[in-house]
C-alpha cells in the first residue's frame, strides 16, 4: 500500500475496539499505508493522553502530526482527504445525509446492546430481543441493494461492519444466531468479508470473545 507523498499517518487503536476497525477498514480500502500503534487501555500510552485529552480513548488518527478522533469522524476524514480513492460517502447531499443518520442509529442502538450484553446489565433474552429488532430495522434499510453503500462497500457499511464481528461473538454467548434471525445482513456481512481490505481489518470473533471474559473477569461480573 503507497502513501501520498509525505503523508504520515498513525492509528492508536486496540485489536477488538469495534470503534478501531473502522479507520483500519477505510485506510486499506483506499490503500494508505499507515502505522498501527496498539494501545493498551488498562495502561494508556503519553501519546494517546496527548493526543486525545478530552476522552482518552482510540481510535485516534494522527496525520502529519495532527490527531484525530471519533470514529465516524475520522472516517469521514479519511474520506475528504483521499478522496479520488475508493469514496466513502455518497456524493448526493441526501444520501449522504441519511448514511449519517444510519450510522448514529447503529451507534445508539447498536452499541447499548452490545454493552448490556457484555456487562450483563440486563436479562440476555431482552439484550436479544431488542437487538435483534434494531437489527431488522438496518435489514430494512439495506433492501435488496448488495452493501449500503449500493454496488460497493461504503461508508454505512464500515460503521455497521465493525459491529457485525462482534454479533459473531454474541452468537458464543447467547441463544443467537445472526443467520437465523437476520439472514439478509448475515449475507451482506459475508459478501463485505469477501473483501480482503475489510478481512484483514476485522477482529477475530474468538478474541473478541476471550477480551468479553477478561473485561467480565475484572469488573466482578460472572
Amino acid at each position: 500500500m503507497g502513501s501520498d507523498g509525505d503523508d504520515k499517518v498513525v492509528l492508536l487503536d486496540t485489536d477488538v475496539s469495534m470503534f478501531a476497525m473502522r479507520p483500519k477498514m477505510a485506510l486499506a480500502l483506499k490503500g494508505i499505508h499507515y502505522q498501527s500503534k496498539a494501545e493498551d487501555l488498562t495502561n494508556k500510552s503519553s501519546l494517546l493522553l496527548e493526543m486525545n485529552p478530552v476522552h482518552n480513548k482510540v481510535p485516534v488518527l494522527i496525520h502529519n502530526g495532527k490527531p484525530f478522533c471519533e470514529s465516524l469522524i475520522i472516517l469521514e476524514y479519511i474520506d475528504e482527504v483521499w478522496k479520488d480513492k475508493f469514496p466513502l460517502l455518497p456524493s448526493d447531499p441526501y444520501t449522504r445525509a441519511q448514511a449519517r443518520f444510519w450510522a448514529d442509529f447503529i451507534d445508539k442502538k447498536i452499541y447499548e446492546c452490545l454493552k448490556a450484553w457484555l456487562f450483563k446489565t440486563k436479562d440476555a433474552n431482552g439484550i436479544k430481543e431488542e437487538l435483534v429488532e434494531n437489527l431488522k430495522v438496518l435489514e430494512g434499510e439495506l433492501g435488496e441493494e448488495a452493501y449500503y453503500g449500493g454496488e460497493r462497500i461504503g461508508f454505512l457499511d464500515l460503521a455497521l461492519l465493525s459491529y457485525y464481528t462482534w454479533l459473531l461473538t454474541f452468537e458464543k454467548d447467547t441463544e443467537f444466531s445472526v443467520e437465523a434471525e437476520i439472514p439478509k445482513l448475515s449475507e451482506w456481512g459475508k459478501r463485505c468479508l469477501q473483501n480482503e481490505s475489510v478481512s484483514t481489518s476485522l477482529a477475530d470473533p474468538l478474541k473478541i470473545y476471550e477480551f468479553t471474559l477478561q473485561r467480565r473477569e475484572r469488573i466482578g461480573v460472572a
